[in-house]
């Protein structure tokens, strides 16, 4: 990650005009920054998918890939708001996040071998989902 990339979601925490309620603000941005990252991953992943010559096996990574990338993608966007802030909504999502993101690491961990965007992927997932995981703990 570039530098610019790892303080964006604190530095943009930072501004917030009031108070965040506590909610721990480390942990609030490395997860909107470990989300960004795997939702990337993820695209990355099914496109690489779709260029392999064995593209039908592959099927059930590519459907977790995009699945996984657009819940994470979501979950950034409802962590980067705070007016008008519902700790159940937070807690759902983040819970839906981290188990996409270990329905999809445990998916590419099965093709992790024979392609590296693959393991990749699983990599980006499972940092995803200790993040997700992480920030449910402090709420």
């Amino acid at each position: 990650m570039t530098m610019a990339t790892t303080t964006s979601a604190k530095d943009m925490l930072n501004t917030y005009p009031a108070d965040l309620g506590g909610v721990d603000q480390e942990a609030l941005s490395r997860c909107i920054e470990e989300c960004v990252a795997c939702a990337q991953a993820c695209t990355a992943c099914a496109d690489a998918c779709l260029s392999e010559g064995m593209v039908g096996d592959l099927t059930k990574c590519i459907r977790t890939d995009m699945d996984c990338a657009d819940i994470c993608t979501a979950t950034a966007a409802v962590l980067s708001r705070h007016t008008g802030y519902d700790a159940n909504i937070t807690r759902a999502i983040l819970q839906a996040c981290a188990t996409a993101c270990k329905a999809c690491a445990d998916e590419c961990a099965k093709h992790a071998d024979m392609h590296e965007h693959c393991r990749l992927c699983a990599e980006a997932c499972r940092s995803c989902e200790q993040a997700c995981n992480e920030l449910l703990a402090t709420l």
